[in-house]
């Protein structure tokens, strides 16, 4: 690669703007500034690209910038040959075009010049503002002399630090970063490779969650041309060869617009070429290609409502292939990117992708957070209302949600939700190896799903994640004593895997002495749960030698028994007993059936032994209840195992007045534990309320009557 890396991915973006000659531009800072009032000629295509977003801006404060700029920078020269300048010239020049603010590129001019140059953050904030300085403070690396192999993690920590308060920041450190990617060839191999397992590991995820496509596409392509030689070349060839493949999508897309005018539908068709990754996995997907592989189809209207008026369109007049269909307009990814997409066959049988989005939508879908403009200022502009109402839509924080941060905090309104949960963590993870693994970690998860709490709230979370992640972003340490959760209202461990919509309510031991077992370090994928489970762990080393719920073998618990059972049978001379598999009490509706020896035995009449009786042509036998207030009834506790838990149980059903005939301890199962208890209680009457007693005891979830055969005779 030349120090102008070619970017493989150009013919696919940015067509109507040649890119910029740096060498002219070199020459142009060399001259120095302009005459007052006039912009320098350097600056100019700056100027013409920030313009074409923002036609009333005022360009004086980007002279200014550039002025300083390039005073600082004068003599300073990049490893290509360039004048310095260059580097921040090209970086602002990137941001323009995707239609960031001039406040974004007043700092990306000056990005470099308090870490290169004497510049200060002082003479910044009285030249340009507080929020500059910010701007610029936030991308400044940190100083290898004072921090050593810690300087690349801790200036990312600094970074995202300032991220979650300003995301412009991150938006003009991808901008720095693909400019150096561009130019990238100048540098030793081992170093090229360096920066660009950091870029696939840490800064195209970033671009990928801000949603800012255009930076993210272009970094894949470079650095799939470095770390994948061979393969890229492959792919490059591939795509030379079928130089001519567009022209069987170009068919298809007249297609589409004959469809759309006959329609009356005012629609923009385009055809979009597959940058080099793209191509690359669809050929692994696919296997050979055909020509409409190398492309897609981008319908653009104005309204969204003409976003789904162009869908029917198409799946009317065309085949459409019902499985590639995505809305990701009515649920936008958590992005913010909003688009339609399907796929149909022409009239050849040639599929092609289609992607249907308003402009509003293709602005955000390039540029992501960077067509927010800033998030500090009140605007009347409708795309940017409409812009940040697609943050909320896609689940980012909310205006109203920045209401907990204390007065005159900076606080970015529009700051993602997987943003916020990374700040929370990184506190925790002190040490720089630690954040530096979990942070590739977490932007390793390159899909978020949102789970419905018990209160009513949400969370989110990644793919993948477990009850164990729910519990610890939803408590924070006060989760250590989870013991369980139910799943869609059904019961489920701490290790079940959560699903997009899934709702879930955590259940918390009230033994603070609780603590998580090294077990649900399997089952955490987030880095706020790891890093506390470890800590908890490391902290209380005996607790993570023994088990939290040690294997009991079954027990048994025997008083005396009553044999005669309140009720009645119209049998003359026959004995009456209870059946164990449903213990029937008063005031329970039964019925009774005869059995060896001449017993009736007594049933509940929702009981599934009597409709295999009935089912067996058995005659049931009347019964009633008898005048006697006693009565025996099993019940059954299903719970989370903990020291103390059968005491608790009994000291309830003795408070209650009742008597164990029996009972039984099953050994815990994937923390979970019955008892089964026979009781002997005075009142028939006082068994709803034993029952809730019961249920009310921490780590029991639920009591219930036997519904199979009881363990005693």
């Amino acid at each position: 690669m030349s120090a102008e890396a070619p970017n493989p991915g150009a013919p696919s973006r940015r067509r109507g703007r040649p890119r910029l000659d740096l060498r002219r531009l070199g020459r142009a800072a060399l001259l120095g500034p302009a005459a007052r009032g006039r912009l320098p000629d350097a600056i100019g295509h700056v100027a013409e690209a920030h313009r074409a977003h923002h036609p009333d801006a005022d360009l004086g404060i980007l002279r200014r910038a550039y002025v300083l700029a390039e005073s600082s920078h004068r003599g300073q020269f990049r490893k290509s040959g360039e004048p310095y300048i260059t580097h921040p010239l090209a970086v602002t020049l990137i941001l323009a075009e995707l239609g960031a603010e001039t406040t974004t590129l007043t700092a990306s001019l000056l990005h470099d010049t308090v870490e290169d140059t004497d510049v200060t953050l002082d003479q910044v904030r009285d030249e340009f503002g507080d929020e500059v300085c910010y701007l610029v403070d936030g991308v400044t690396k940190l100083e290898k002399v004072d921090y050593g192999a810690a300087a690349e993690p801790e200036t990312f920590r600094k970074m995202l630090v300032a991220t979650g308060n300003d995301v412009r920041v991150m938006s003009i450190k991808l901008a720095d970063r693909l400019h150096n990617m561009r130019t990238l060839g100048v540098m030793r191999p081992e170093k090229q490779a360096r920066i660009a397992k950091v870029t696939r590991d840490v800064l195209i995820p970033l671009a990928e969650r801000l949603g800012v496509q255009a930076l993210k596409t272009e970094l894949e392509d470079l650095v799939f041309a470095i770390l994948h030689p061979e393969e890229y070349e492959r792919t490059r060839a591939l795509i030379a060869d079928n130089a001519d493949a567009c022209d069987a999508l170009a068919a298809i897309a007249e297609s589409v617009r004959t469809v759309m005018r006959e329609a009356g539908i005012q629609a923009e068709v385009l055809i979009r070429p597959r940058h080099f990754v793209s191509v690359h996995r669809a050929r692994l997907k696919r296997g050979e290609l055909r020509g409409t592989d190398f492309g897609r189809l981008l319908v653009l209207v104005g309204e969204d409502a003409d976003c789904y008026a162009v869908l029917g369109e198409l799946h009317t007049c065309f085949t459409p292939l019902i499985s590639e269909f995505k809305d990701f307009i009515a649920a936008p990814k958590f992005n913010l990117y909003q688009s339609l997409h399907t796929a149909v066959a022409g009239p050849d049988s040639a599929v092609a992708e289609v992607l249907i989005r308003t402009h509003q939508m293709h602005k955000v879908a390039e540029a992501g957070v960077i067509a927010l403009g800033s998030p500090y200022t009140a605007t009347d502009a409708n795309d940017t209302d409409d812009a940040r109402r697609t943050v909320i839509a896609a689940g980012q924080t909310a205006p109203a949600e920045q209401s907990e941060h204390a007065e005159g905090e900076r606080a970015d309104p529009t700051r993602p939700g997987w943003l916020s949960r990374l700040l929370e963590w990184q506190e925790s993870a002190p040490d720089p190896d630690t954040f530096w693994t979990s942070l590739r970690e977490e932007l390793a998860e390159d899909r978020e799903i949102t789970v419905f709490r018990a209160d009513g709230g949400t969370l989110g979370l990644p793919a993948g994640a477990s009850c164990v992640d729910a519990a610890y972003a939803q408590y924070g340490e006060e989760a250590h004593a989870c013991i369980g959760a139910r799943v869609n209202e059904r019961l489920a461990t701490l290790s079940t895997r959560l699903g997009d919509g899934d709702s879930v309510q955590l259940l918390l031991a009230q033994d603070a002495a609780s603590g998580p077992s090294p077990d649900w370090l399997d089952h955490a994928r987030t880095p706020a749960a790891r890093i506390a489970i470890t800590r908890w762990l490391a902290a209380h080393p005996e607790g993570a030698k023994a088990p939290a719920a040690a294997p009991r073998a079954p027990m048994a618990v025997a008083a005396g028994r009553r044999t005669a059972a309140n009720a009645v049978t119209d049998l003359p001379g026959a004995s009456v007993r209870l059946a164990g598999c449903c213990t029937p009490v008063p005031p329970d509706a039964v019925t009774g059936f005869l059995v060896r020896g001449g017993a009736v035995t007594v049933h509940r009449e929702e009981c599934p032994a009597v409709t295999r009786m009935r089912t067996l042509g058995r005659a049931p036998v009347g019964v009633r209840w008898g005048d006697a207030a006693e009565c025996r009834v099993t019940l059954v506790a299903e719970s989370f195992g903990r020291s103390r838990l059968l005491a608790d149980l009994t000291d309830v059903i003795a408070t209650a007045g009742a008597a164990i005939v029996s009972a039984t301890v099953e050994p815990p199962s994937e923390q979970r534990v019955r008892h089964t208890y026979t009781l002997q209680l005075p009142d028939a009457a006082g068994l709803p309320a034993l029952m809730r007693a019961m249920r009310d005891v921490a780590g029991v979830y639920d009591v219930t009557r036997a519904q199979h055969p009881a363990g005693t005779p």
